[in-house]
């Protein structure tokens, strides 16, 4: 892995938390991604199960955990099982974590190879009488593909009619969502990672530039700084392209006068980062372009404040539909009458901002965290307004990271991020 090494206290912080809701003699299974098929001989990049990653700081494919904090044995209540490695492999592929090496990375004592996990596990299920199984549970999730965590609930449930079964995503659901200290420093990089990539554009954008280059110019930034890459497919959105919200050909050249939209973010170590900015294609914004961006930068900052432990998602969004309202009202892009006969399911001001404010944010962009539960003080939120004009040709959206504080205002990961119009359009012409 390009990153450097996570200590792994943290994964053994967040296995002490997981095991702490299991039921009495229950037994949890955590499996890796699969190497997904192209064509031919070709594959996806691997890209770990972020759940596994997160008890156990195990990045490579074919790994399974297992949990059993009853078990009869110290020795039994944490295994992993891991692809063996051997010489061949080495030349091939690369060294795999080796048993040693893998109690390094996770804390786990007890390593078995692969091939022993029936055996084991069949001897786990004696003792047990509830298995933890891991679906995807996530209110944003659209799954078709039969993943390696399907196949084998799949398999369990023929072979294991008789115990009872449980799930694990209600429990990740609430500790991922509250992050762990050496998380947010994890965050942080990501964003830190984003910043220099922001800044590298900022001096490369002018007219007749192609978005592809621009995202170019991001990916080469991130690597050089032990990134695999962007943390979500980057739109890069001139003119009215950034008026379709999840615009990502990247096509297209970027005119004279237009504004680009910038939604990119680096992943570090896993962990995610989300930034948006909107940035004039030859490095001034016009005073309609600069009405627009900072009536959507003091809806950003006023939402921001909001983001308190006791916040209610769904009426956060309300809150920040009234702030909006405002300023489209003085943007002259509706008026009071809009208002007064606006549907209460459609608000007036969804014409021009039409998506939500803000999500969590952690291993996944849109990261585990339950939306009818209070916020918390830990929990890491986007927070992305945007007004939308296809008559005028652009759109804006500002978007930044933040930690939820125990008092006072969120932490702002993003601060360092040029998002004033003066600073944007003093280091574009710099």
């Amino acid at each position: 892995m390009k990153y450097h090494q996570i200590d792994r206290d943290l994964f053994i912080k967040n296995r002490v938390k997981f095991v702490a809701q299991m039921k009495p003699k229950s037994v949890a299974i955590f499996n890796s991604n699969d190497i997904y098929p192209i064509s031919a001989d070709s594959t996806m990049p691997f890209a770990q199960h972020r759940d596994i990653f997160y008890l156990s700081g195990v990045d490579q494919e074919e790994s399974i955990l297992l949990l059993f904090p009853d078990a009869p044995y110290e020795s039994q209540r944490e295994i992993l099982f891991l692809k063996e490695t051997n010489d061949h492999i080495a030349v091939w592929e690369g060294e795999k974590l080796t048993k040693e090496r893998a109690l390094s990375v996770s804390g786990i004592k007890t390593v078995y190879w692969l091939q022993d996990f029936e055996k084991v596990l069949n001897e786990m299920m004696t003792y047990a009488d509830t298995m933890y199984i891991n679906t995807n549970e996530h209110y944003r999730a659209a799954v078709e593909t039969e993943t390696r965590e399907a196949r084998f609930v799949k398999k369990w449930k023929e072979k294991y009619p008789a115990h009872s079964v449980a799930k694990s995503n209600p429990i990740l659901q609430r500790i991922r969502s509250v992050k762990e200290g050496e998380e947010l420093d994890l965050i942080q990089e990501a964003c830190n990672i984003t910043e220099k990539g922001f800044r590298r554009i900022l001096s490369f954008v002018k007219p007749n530039v192609t978005e592809y280059e621009i995202e170019a110019e991001f990916i080469h930034e991130f690597i050089r700084n032990r990134s695999k890459g962007f943390a979500y497919t980057p739109i890069i959105a001139s003119g009215n392209n950034a008026n379709v919200l999840h615009y990502i050909e990247n096509n297209q050249q970027c005119k004279a006068g237009d504004l680009i939209l910038l939604d990119v973010g680096a992943e570090y170590a896993n962990y995610s980062s989300d930034m948006t900015r909107t940035i004039p294609v030859s490095g001034k914004f016009s005073d309609r372009q600069k009405a627009v961006y900072n009536a959507v930068l003091r809806v950003k900052n006023e939402a921001t404040k909001m983001l308190v432990p006791g916040t209610l998602w769904k009426q956060y969004h309300v809150e920040v539909g009234k702030l909006m309202t405002s300023e489209l009202l003085g943007l002259g892009l509706i008026d009071k009458a809009d208002v007064q006969n606006e549907n209460p399911e459609w608000p007036a001001y969804k014409k021009y901002f039409m998506h939500g404010t803000s999500h969590h944010m952690g291993l996944d962009t849109h990261d585990y965290g339950l939306l009818t539960e209070p916020m918390q003080a830990n929990m890491v939120f986007t927070v992305e307004p945007g007004i939308y004009i296809p008559a005028e040709g652009f759109g804006i959206r500002i978007e930044d990271d933040v930690v939820i504080q125990e008092k006072g205002e969120p932490f702002n990961l993003m601060r360092n991020i040029p998002i004033e119009v003066d600073e944007i359009e003093s280091l574009m012409h710099s």
